[in-house]
Order: structure tokens, then sequence, then C-alpha cells
């Protein structure tokens, strides 16, 4: 069977032979640019989508110097959070005609090739929403002057950056279980390199300590359920006099992880030990868990987060900048609580 030959892709240069104009008035017309008049913009338009004509994206980059990407370097997808996180920047971003390239997705500090991705890909900026402290990549930006902004991170160096208020949100937390009297207190800690899990355990520890009681227990964690996990099952090996009577995860998945850990070995949630938690994913709020966290404004932290990203984009001299967003307290049947109003 003889192959059909195949038909001839649309491009300016034959947009403007059919209708009989130069190719820069096709490519004005497509522009909307006002020296075009509404009758040859209407033709040339209607003349693109009866071949179905699409912008070379390639070759609009060579032209106007941008590619209309954004980087997008996401955290470890065991933590359901970072799946919320992703469905609201592409959202958000599409919104504003604007796609995303995802370069990196998991824990750890990014490798010298995904840094090294961010200009070889001619992305326009990068949003970073999971790094480690040391990671380069802020530094890499800053040196080619490709701007980067940080969600639901604070860098220690180059950068701007949006996030919720962690340490408050911890500190919201310590209150609410004091109040109820709680006297035993843990936190299972997350990645040791990440600025929100190191922020919500200080949160917490300095308000339990200033409030006159002892500091509170620190149970190794990291940033998945099996983490939640192993921390759940060290503290129901612990006698009962010495097991926390309450438990603050940095995020929600550690939080679930220890609640599952202390069910299975025979101890009550909240009966025997109430647990908190912090990011507010879906998950958190359905059965089994219905758990008790402050969660995170992650819609509008996005939304902060683009406005910031974008306006660097288009060459508006701002300085960097931190952004502090506060979270909001959900309470649930995961922890005894003394309801609001009670003293």
């Amino acid at each position: 069977m003889e192959d059909l030959p195949h038909p001839e892709r649309a491009t300016v240069a034959s947009l403007a032979r059919r209708a009989g104009v130069a190719t820069s008035t096709v490519s004005r017309a497509l522009r909307n640019d006002p020296r075009i008049s509404p009758e040859v913009r209407a033709r040339i338009i209607a003349l693109a989508a009866e071949v179905g004509y699409t912008p070379n994206a390639l070759a609009r980059t060579l032209v106007s110097g941008r590619s209309g990407l954004i980087g997008l370097v996401l955290g470890p997808m065991d933590n359901p959070f970072y799946a919320e996180m992703m469905q609201q920047i592409v959202s958000q971003a599409a919104a504003r005609g604007w796609r995303l390239l995802l370069l990196h997705a998991g824990a750890g500090p990014i490798e010298d090739a995904t840094a090294a991705a961010l200009l070889q890909y001619r992305v326009d900026g990068c949003l970073i929403t999971s790094a480690e402290l040391s990671s380069r990549a802020a530094s890499v930006c800053a040196e080619n002057r490709v701007p980067l902004v940080m969600v639901n991170r604070v860098a220690r160096e180059h950068g701007s950056a949006v996030s919720c208020d962690n340490l408050a949100a911890g500190e919201t937390l310590a209150d609410l279980l004091m109040e109820a009297g709680y006297r035993r207190l843990a936190v299972i800690t997350g990645n040791p390199g990440t600025s929100t899990g190191l922020e919500r355990a200080e949160g917490f520890v300095r308000r339990v300590v200033a409030a006159g009681l002892p500091a509170p227990l620190l149970l190794p964690g990291g940033a998945s359920h099996a983490a939640g996990y192993a921390a759940g099952q060290a503290m129901a090996a612990l006698p009962a006099e010495q097991r926390p009577d309450a438990v603050m995860g940095v995020s929600d998945i550690l939080a679930m992880g220890a609640m599952d850990a202390l069910r299975e070995a025979g101890l009550s949630v909240p009966g025997d030990v109430s647990v908190v938690g912090v990011d507010g994913i879906a998950a958190a709020g359905r059965a089994p868990y219905r758990l008790t966290t402050v969660a995170q404004p992650l819609e509008a932290m996005i939304a902060r987060g683009l406005d910031m990203l974008l306006a660097r984009i288009g060459g508006t001299q701002v300085p960097e900048e931190v952004v502090l967003l506060r979270g909001s307290l959900i309470r649930r049947a995961s922890a005894r609580l003394v309801a609001p109003g009670q003293d």
C-alpha cells in the first residue's frame, strides 16, 4: 500500500502566501497588533483556524527570548501534599497562559544535572516547592539571572519565597494541646534539611518550654507515611508512664502514619494518645484519621508565588522578599480538645 503524503504543516509563511500578505502582517495579526486593520486581522485569524495553525513555540522563543515555560521542582510524591500542590500550580499557571516543565520530583537535594536543566531548557523562571537548605538551585538561578520563587520553602540565601507561617503553626498546635491538659508531649520531626519541618518543630518546642513544661520528646521522622508509622511504633513501645499523651507530626502524612501504628499496637487515638499534624491534605480529613491539623493556605500561596515570579520575569525590579501566610486550625476527632470558648 502506497504511503499517503503528509500534509504540509501550516506556518506563518504558508499563511502569508494564502492570504497574499507579508509574513510580518500575519505575525502582527496573530498578536492582535493594532497596526493591522480589524478586517485583515479577522481574515488571517479565520484562515489560521481553517488550516489548523498553531504557533511554533521554539520559533517564538528564538524571536522573543522567552519560552513561556516555568520550571518546577517538586517534593516527594509519596506525600499527598505535593500532588495537591502540583494540581494547584498547573491550574493557576495555565489560567495565566504559562506552562510548566517538571525538572525534579523527589526527596533530597537538587542534583547538579537538575540545576543545569534550569538553564538548558531556557525556562523563564522557576518555582521550587521542595528543596533542602543546602540546595544549589537558588545560587544557579541568581548567577544566571533566572527569576526564582520558592513556595513552601524558605531559602537561606538567594531567592524570594512564599510559605505558610510554620513557626506559628507549631505554636498554635502546642497551645491547643496544652490548653486541653496534655503535659507529656512529642514531635515527629521531618527531614533535617527542610525549613518547613524545622520551623514547625521549633515553634512547638519553644512554646512548650516557655510554658514551663518538659521539652517535648523528639522522634525521628521524615516525609512519608512509613516514617510516621515507625515513629508511632517507637511511641507504642514505651512504658505507659513514659509514653507521650499527645504528639504533633510536622506533616499530616507523618501524623497519619503514627496513628496507624498506635492503633495497630492496641492503643486508642485519641483515648491514649492524641495526634495532630500540619498541611491540611484531603486524606487527613477522612475516616479513619479525622486529623486535627493546621491547613496551609495552598491556593493563596500558589497565587502569591506566581504573582512574585511573573513580576520578576516581566522585568520588574523588586527586592527579594519572604512572604508568610497564616494557616487555619481545623479541629477534628484525632485529639481530645477543650471546646472553643471554654477554659
